[in-house]
């Protein structure tokens, strides 16, 4: 445990994965093995975080790799009375990173997050804040995964948000980041958007602004999209030092990798989005989008494959009114709620030319056009709401409506709860 550790600390700080290391590492996998039931509550947690934290930085995920980490999670269910705050969170982050780096999420890997959850429960006051952080980014991460957003992992996120919030001046930039990306996505999966979580947000934002000049360019994409994914529960100020912090260091941008470019575009755009529905103006020579003309022309030549990403520079290129590089591709459904109300619309105005699920200028297919009046109506799902609450728009819903008004559409919103 202390060596697997120990090399992987190596390598987190910036040693070479070498082939050497890599035989290493893998060599001592049988004799893991073989010992499986002698290692105790921190050399489990000890060994687990060393082999996620390999993996990541280039080690390959190998079958026998796989097997010592089906061999220890039965470990880990015996010894979990024994954990402290720091093995749970190195636990969960653990089969965060593995996840996310290509291995299975069977079906004992999620026995072991349920059987986790009850633990931090318990010691929930004794979390400190890097542990709030790798913890709920696990969770974040795992959700965003396939695990199954439960009740139990909802229980586990408000219990720990109001330790996040005491603690809230001892969260370092990547804490802050990573505390900030993982609440965005738990909201944007299903976790209630109650008084506690909006005080817990209220009370982090500050941060981003204290550290604004300490953030990396991964922190700095992940707050971006942070603070935009949570559309109208933020104010779009609260990016302005991020914007600032790049602009401050021009080429900083530079050192993005094509993914960190893309969370940051899609930012910066939800951010001008919310900006141009609230002041009713395009900010066009503005700092933001001179930054999204700067990301926007470095991404022009990058080959992109991911659909999502396609989307995001089509977005781009509609917001810039410049030639889309790319086509995306989106699917057009139907729902139920959208026809009912278009045969309705119809039947009272037989004359009304509708669309439906008409795709203009790349932009995702609004629900119904009518084109004669430069009129776009969007049948508004839980899916368009901050914790599917039906009040507070999220940042693509924002974006979506910001871009339609920029094209000289009017846009009716209707809340599919209110038809």
């Amino acid at each position: 445990a202390n060596l697997l550790w120990a090399l992987a600390k190596l390598v987190d700080n910036g040693h070479e994965m070498t082939s050497e290391l890599e035989e290493t590492a893998a060599a001592l996998l049988p004799r893991a093995e073989a010992l499986r039931d002698e290692f105790n509550s921190q050399g489990t947690a000890n060994l687990l975080w060393a082999l996620a934290k390999l993996v990541d930085n280039g080690h390959e995920m190998t079958l026998e790799l796989k097997e010592i980490v089906a061999v220890l999670l039965p470990q880990v269910d015996e010894l979990k009375d024994k954990f402290n705050p720091q093995n749970i969170a190195n636990l969960l982050w653990a089969m965060a990173k593995l996840v996310d780096n290509g291995h299975e999420m069977p079906l004992e890997l999620k026995e072991i997050v349920a059987v986790l959850l009850p633990q931090v429960n318990a010691l929930k006051d004794k979390f400190n804040p890097q542990n709030i952080a790798n913890l709920l980014w696990a969770l974040a991460k795992l959700v965003d995964n396939g695990h199954e957003m439960t009740s139990e992992l909802k229980e586990t996120v408000a219990a720990l948000l109001p330790r996040a919030e005491a603690l809230r001046d001892e969260f370092n930039p990547q804490g802050t980041a990573n505390l900030l990306w993982a609440l965005a996505k738990l909201v944007n999966n299903g976790q209630r958007l109650t008084q506690t979580f909006k005080e817990a947000l209220a009370a982090l934002l500050p941060r981003v602004n204290a550290l604004k000049d300490k953030f990396n360019p991964q922190d700095i994409a992940n707050l971006l999209w942070a603070i935009s994914a949570f559309g109208d529960l933020t104010d779009a100020a609260a990016a302005e030092p991020l914007v600032e912090s790049l602009l401050a260091q021009s080429d900083r941008y530079l050192q993005f990798t094509p993914a960190e470019l893309l969370m940051s575009l899609w930012g910066l755009l939800a951010c001008s989005a919310k900006l141009y529905l609230e002041r009713n103006v395009s900010n066009e020579n503005g700092v933001l989008e001179c930054l999204i003309n700067r990301l926007f022309k470095h991404l022009e030549n990058e080959a992109i494959d991911d659909e999502m990403d396609k989307r995001s520079m089509a977005l781009a290129a509609g917001w810039l009114g410049r030639k889309c590089p790319v086509e995306p591709h989106y699917t057009t459904i139907n729902s139920i709620a959208q026809s009912n109300f278009c045969a309705q619309l119809q039947s009272a105005l037989p004359s009304l030319k509708i669309e439906q699920e008409k795709s203009l200028h790349f932009l995702p297919p609004v629900d119904l056009l009518l084109p004669e009046h430069n009129i776009a109506i969007e049948i508004q799902g839980p899916s368009h709401y901050v914790g599917h609450d039906f009040q507070t728009r999220n940042g693509s819903t924002l974006l979506k409506i910001a871009l339609l008004q920029k094209a000289g559409y009017d846009v009716l919103e209707i809340p599919v709860n209110q038809l």
